[in-house]
């Protein structure tokens, strides 16, 4: 009874992935600069940004979203799915898909159908791929992530983002701190305060890129119906699946939108449910949660500072639920249908 649980094969791997991921990152941000322009210089002559991907890589478009807007970007990310069966038109926009593997069925058919163009980029893990051969690509460190949730390709990819916006400007030294200095956070409260929910919904203001791929990671990993809603859509309705049964983690950052984000916060409270709170945003903690306290900091700073814990407690909660997390069973790591 007292034996240590063996760690599942699935999650090994991904252990493996996470212990090179900020080496990973850094180096991707550094070795891509020559491409990070090239897309920069597109993105300054159009003035408008399409972001397309599937999974993990359209979480990342989301996250990025806002950090291209406050640039006075007209950006928008969305699933690569949905550009095939009802396409925004490219004409005057820039365009990144991005796919960890390259090799994905929608981006297959998107090239196939489309093609290449002087203002249609990539953003890979595999040089190799189809889309690294197909158009100009920012090519992360390191190569095709092997295990199954989205970790290591999560963050290389953020670091290929911000060689784009340091071209375009932002001033990339937050960010690149966080990965050289990861901050460590104890996740053992806010592990046992999910401990009985059936459910967990993950919300964000400016953060909410971050609180979707937290969502997709979980219920890959944990089976459970795991999902992520807006803080604004969240307010608007579905506050009425709140309860003890239901835990909610949400994402302040030091940023305007942490006042929303807070009022949130009380209200989740109010409700019972258990609520964890990753917090960058110098704030006081919140009564009734248990809080995930980082250094002050937005945008991309804030996003490297999180991510890292918020996959070791999607990855904790999973191995706390089922024997085998990590290892798909209705899934596979590359995606070759639709």
């Amino acid at each position: 009874m007292n034996e240590p649980k063996n760690r599942p094969a699935g999650l090994a791997a991904i252990d493996r992935e996470m212990a090179r991921q900020h080496a990973d990152a850094l180096t991707s941000f550094r070795q891509n600069t020559a491409e990070a322009r090239k897309a920069a210089a597109s993105i300054r002559q159009t003035g408008r940004l399409l972001l397309l991907g599937m999974g993990g890589s359209h979480a990342v478009g989301r996250a990025v979203e806002p950090l291209y807007r406050a640039l006075g970007v007209d950006a928008l990310a969305t699933p690569l799915s949905e550009q095939l069966g009802q396409p925004l038109p490219l004409d005057g926009r820039t365009v990144i898909v991005t796919s960890q593997s390259g090799e994905s069925a929608e981006v297959v058919r998107w090239f196939k159908e489309v093609g290449a163009g002087p203002d249609i980029f990539g953003l890979t893990l595999e040089g190799g791929s189809f889309l690294a051969r197909t158009a100009s690509c920012l090519v992360g460190a390191g190569g095709t992530e092997l295990a199954f949730a989205a970790t290591r390709s999560l963050t290389v990819t953020l670091a290929l983002h911000l060689a784009i916006l340091a071209a375009l400007g932002e001033d990339p030294a937050p960010a690149v701190a966080a990965l050289e200095a990861p901050q460590d956070c104890d996740i053992a409260a806010a592990l046992a305060v999910l401990g009985g929910v059936d459910t967990i919904v993950t919300s964000g203001r400016r953060l909410q890129g971050i609180a979707e791929a937290l969502a997709l990671g979980l219920t890959e990993l944990s089976r459970l119906p795991c999902f992520s809603l807006e803080g604004g859509q969240l307010r608007h309705g579905p506050m009425e699946m709140l309860g003890p049964k239901i835990g909610v983690v949400l994402f302040r950052g030091n940023d305007p939108t942490s006042e929303l984000v807070t009022a949130m916060a009380l209200s989740v409270v109010e409700t019972g449910a258990p609520l964890v709170i990753f917090d960058a945003s110098g704030q006081l903690p919140v009564a009734g949660a248990v809080t995930l306290a980082f250094r002050p900091a937005s945008g991309m700073g804030a996003i490297f500072a999180m991510l890292p814990v918020a996959q070791r407690l999607m990855i904790a909660f999973a191995d706390s639920r089922i024997d085998n997390a990590g290892t798909p069973v209705r899934t596979t790591k590359i995606t070759r249908s639709e």
